[in-house]
């Protein structure tokens, strides 16, 4: 097949629920990411075959098709389409594996993947309502909360709170430092943002990371979902407002255009796992992505596994045989924060210019989702 290649890719910075990018629109903070990206690929708009964007709560602002509203407001003439899709926490990621495979089948060339979430604007569960779980649904399965889900998984994985405090607390620990060395100016494009007082401000700086999480600090949180159980907000991720996409191409495409691709797309995979334990599937999607890849896990230099909550990662490495030391470096989503559709390639993006920074080869990204399911994406550094 043919190979497929990563371009370009940016992000917004992650804004708070309800702090620096309340003001922004949705369709708009995607169509400041999308003008961006095409601009630092150096590729036409009217280039671009398709954009495929992730959203989660498909209402309001995000309603409508999204990806395309995106990208007529970016300027990307009307003949190029877009579809917006909903994989819960992995949909861009999700969205990069439908471009990637568009372009590995021949279909398309250039494809833009990403994805777009207001938890501010749209908060989680509106597009949901009142509407209960159908009972053809609830007769075969347990269907709860992620909250209590995740009560339930640590009780399985053995985990304590001070395990999770302690990881919580590392991940704003190392998230801070990345900042303060740079690591993620490069990946991030400023949001020009109006205040209420009429001022514009540029909003370029990750709002999540908070240098007082210590272990002590977050062990003194209340727990959310059960007042015998573990999880609270501070070992949990963030509700944010972001955007991200990338730029995929054929390898034939770029050599015609004379670009440099930043990396390959070595391997993909997708699996359902336990709907009541719920965010599971992370384990099991690596197996099959490291199978399809013909790499162990020894071979991977880095690794991003989304933090929902902070029992997911800590049960991978456990399942997994990982080295902790490899896993989100720069901080995860308990400090960065999770702004649900745009998740997937935000955290593609920081793992690319990674591998780039420090010279790494295999790059893996695993994220879980809501109902039981998981994508895992296997890059190769160019």
């Amino acid at each position: 097949m043919t190979e497929v290649v990563l371009i370009e890719g940016v992000r917004t910075a992650v804004g708070r629920r309800k702090g620096a990018l309340s003001n922004v629109r949705s369709d708009e903070l995607a169509a400041v990411v999308l003008d961006e990206l095409v601009k630092r690929a150096n590729v036409n708009k009217e280039d671009v075959e398709d954009v495929i964007l992730g959203c989660v709560t498909q209402k309001g602002e995000q309603a409508g098709n999204v990806a395309r509203t995106a990208a007529l407001i970016a300027g990307f003439p009307i003949h190029v389409p877009g579809v917006t899709i909903d994989r819960q926490c992995g949909a861009s990621q999700q969205a990069v594996h439908f471009a990637s495979q568009a372009i590995a089948s021949g279909d398309m060339d250039i494809v833009i993947a990403g994805g777009v979430e207001s938890m501010t604007r749209e908060p989680m569960f509106s597009n949901v309502g009142e509407v209960k779980p159908s009972p053809k649904l609830t007769e075969k399965y347990e269907i709860i909360n992620q909250g209590l889900s995740s009560e339930r998984m640590v009780k399985k994985w053995e985990l304590t709170r001070e395990e999770l405090d302690q990881y919580a607390s590392e991940s704003h620990k190392r998230a801070i430092s990345a900042i303060s060395n740079g690591h993620f100016e490069k990946e991030i494009v400023p949001v020009q943002v109006e205040r209420e007082d009429g001022t514009v401000e540029s909003f370029s700086v990750d709002e999540g990371p908070r240098a007082g999480s210590t272990p002590e600090v977050l062990g003194g949180l209340k727990t959310v979902f059960d007042e015998n159980g573990v999880i609270t907000a501070g070992n949990a991720s963030q509700m944010s407002d972001g955007a991200s996409a990338v730029l995929l191409m054929s390898r034939e495409k770029a050599d015609e255009l004379g670009l440099k691709p930043k990396a390959r797309i070595v391997a993909r995979s997708v699996v359902g796992s336990d709907p009541t334990l719920m965010l599971t599937g992370p384990i099991e999607a690596t197996r099959s992505v490291l199978e399809k890849a013909g790499l162990k896990i020894e071979d991977i230099d880095t690794y991003e596994v989304n933090e929902a909550f902070a029992q997911v990662p800590l049960a991978w490495l456990n399942d997994i045989g990982a080295d902790p030391e490899k896993l989100n470096p720069d901080g995860g989503a308990i400090a960065l924060g999770h702004p649900l559709g745009a998740t997937g390639t935000k955290l593609l993006v920081t793992m690319m210019n990674r591998l780039e920074r420090t010279g790494g080869k295999y790059g893996l990204l695993a994220i879980c989702e809501g109902m039981g399911m998981a994508n895992a994406t296997i890059i190769e550094r160019i």
